[in-house]
């Protein structure tokens, strides 16, 4: 059985994979707090620790990793597999820049690429909202934006009122009060953000892609699902799998 961990700026994600579908897949704050949830996350979630035969981690946070590589491996007696710049040269798709771009980007394309087995466009809507590009075999490149709960939290700052607004669409685009001025503003906002970087990104390309989305806020923008070939939340993680195992 193989364990992933993806760890984000936010959250860390677990997925243990077994029999071609992950079984289960949870997730833990991204902070300091977080080591000492770790064990009673993996304990209540790996009903079987014997079966964990393999690990692999994909970390954008430097800081975090060496500490749940070392408990992971402590835990269930396997050395994880770190994906790195090292992992990209058996993958079918060309990393560019492999130093500078996140390795759950990387997983992202991998992913989608595998998925598609054509050109094609990853919309990830987690902490930063990422487009990452897939064309001619390679990652072409990757547009960033301030993910949706970003945005609602800098727009709302220290106000406890605004704190409190839930990540719901409504169904004007126009706002009758602050609740629904700021979904308005921010979820109907970035629906059009969406719509239009696809458009512009297919423009300069001339081509039509195959477009997926994934993150934990891809099902909230409900009017953007007619331009995705496919919703996959749980993307990143088969990426992950699959240059883990290409790597082997």
């Amino acid at each position: 059985m193989l364990l992933a961990a993806d760890i984000g700026n936010t959250n860390v994600v677990f997925g243990l994979y077994k029999e071609g579908q992950w079984q289960e897949v949870w997730r833990i704050d991204t902070k300091d707090e977080a080591q000492g949830k770790l064990y009673h996350s993996l304990n209540k979630h790996v009903k079987h620790p014997d079966q964990v035969s393999d690990i692999v981690i994909s970390s954008v946070v430097p800081f975090f990793t060496p500490m749940l590589t070392k408990q992971l491996e402590q835990k269930f007696g396997v050395i994880p597999y770190i994906i790195g710049p090292q992992s990209y040269n058996p993958l079918p798709l060309e990393v560019l820049s492999p130093e500078q771009i996140g390795t759950d980007l990387v997983a992202d394309a991998t992913a989608a690429y595998h998925m598609f087995n054509d050109d094609c466009m990853v919309v990830d809507f987690g902490t930063a909202l990422t487009f990452i590009v897939v064309a001619d075999k390679k990652i072409k490149g990757v547009n960033i934006a301030p993910g949706l709960k970003t945005a609602m939290k800098a727009l709302a700052g220290n106000a406890v009122k605004l704190q409190e607004i839930p990540l719901k669409l409504p169904g004007s685009v126009i706002g009758v009060d602050t609740t629904t001025a700021i979904q308005s503003g921010i979820l109907w906002g970035y629906v059009g953000l969406v719509e239009k970087m696809i458009e512009r990104i297919e423009n300069e390309l001339s081509s039509e892609l195959k477009i997926v989305a994934t993150g934990g806020l891809s099902k909230v923008l409900k009017p953007l699902h007619d331009q995705f070939d496919a919703v996959e939340p749980y993307l990143t993680l088969d990426g992950m799998r699959l240059i883990y195992d290409a790597s082997k």
